[in-house]
């Protein structure tokens, strides 16, 4: 594996990760994939085209016997230390793209957040605000 992979790549790691971790990504995760990496900022630079080379390469890395211990280990040394909320805020985007948050998602949330050593007040305002967008009428 390598030492590192570039910021966008890890994010989406981090996104599939996440998609995956119930056994099941949904379409809905699956298009709030795609539309993170066509509309934010810290995508402007990638190739589309490249979405799904890299997603594949994430299941070939959590396929390992220490598959995911291994691929978190790699997103947070790829992910610097400004950018970890916005990995974070990904990762929930995608968890809760299709409105329920299955127990498998929460618990990868929690290792993300711990291996990114992010605060607990950071923490809960991502996750809030990711409540507020997708709460129903």
């Amino acid at each position: 594996m390598s030492e590192t992979v570039s910021l966008q790549e890890a994010l989406i790691y981090a996104m599939v990760m996440v998609s995956a971790s119930d056994s099941s990504m949904t379409d809905r995760e699956l298009r709030s994939i795609g539309k993170i990496t066509r509309t934010l900022p810290v995508f402007r630079d990638f190739d589309q085209e490249r979405l799904l080379p890299v997603a594949q390469e994430c299941g070939l890395l959590l396929q390992g016997e220490t598959g995911m211990s291994d691929t978190i280990a790699l997103i947070a040394r790829s992910v610097p230390e400004s950018h970890r909320d916005t990995a974070y805020a990904l990762a929930v985007e995608v968890a809760i793209a299709d409105l329920t948050v299955a127990r498998e998602e929460l618990r990868l949330l929690h290792l993300l957040r711990d291996a990114f050593a992010l605060d607990k007040l950071t923490v809960a305002a991502i996750e809030r605000a990711a409540q507020a967008r997708f709460r129903k009428p």
